[in-house]
């Protein structure tokens, strides 16, 4: 256990790869893997325990629900960034338990589009007024002024990770490299 994990009592997790002197931006993306994660494996066993579901359950059900006429299920693949095999898989199950239903799509008679059912609708409000209660337990640890600090903060990261995007490879500087240990105490 490193230094970190020991503070925080949290126990080693991506974070505890970090050294003293590493570059500030290797811990930064570490803690915030770090908190990502814990908050994700949090919002997982909660929706396993409460709602015998799972996160890409609750996520093709939260795109269904922000598009009433339906999604296609390439665009569902596309949203959720899985395989067509795995919106596939998932929409069988909740298609059985009668929370989505397939129909024709309106443009392509090869493939289906993908809707809420009313059951799957009001499964759904519930499972998401509860998930929003676990978002505002999990980041309780800020004030409100912290979490707008933070939020402004990553839309400026947000930006230029997006500015990075779009720039061609030739284009993209490389950060001078922080001296390794090792290499110092060659030279010394």
């Amino acid at each position: 256990m490193n230094l970190i994990d020991a503070i925080e009592g949290l126990g080693p997790d991506l974070e505890s790869r970090v050294v003293a002197d590493d570059h500030q931006a290797l811990k930064l993306w570490l803690r915030l893997l770090a908190c990502t994660t814990r908050i994700e494996g949090q919002i997982r066993k909660r929706l396993s325990q409460d709602f015998a579901t799972t996160l890409p359950r609750f996520d093709l059900l939260a795109q269904l629900e922000r598009h009433p006429d339906g999604l296609a299920m390439r665009e569902l693949s596309q949203r959720l960034m899985v395989t067509g095999g795995n919106i596939t898989g998932i929409t069988d199950q909740l298609e059985a338990e009668g929370l989505v239903l397939r129909v024709p799509h309106p443009s392509d008679r090869r493939s289906f589009s993908v809707r809420l059912t009313p059951a799957g609708r009001r499964q759904f409000k519930k499972m998401a007024a509860t998930h929003e209660g676990w978002i505002i337990e999990l980041l309780g640890g800020w004030a409100p002024e912290q979490k707008a600090q933070v939020y402004g903060l990553l839309a400026d990261l947000k930006q230029h990770l997006g500015g990075l995007e779009a720039a061609p490879a030739a284009d993209i500087k490389k950060p001078a490299r922080k001296e390794s240990r090792k290499s110092r105490n060659a030279s010394s």
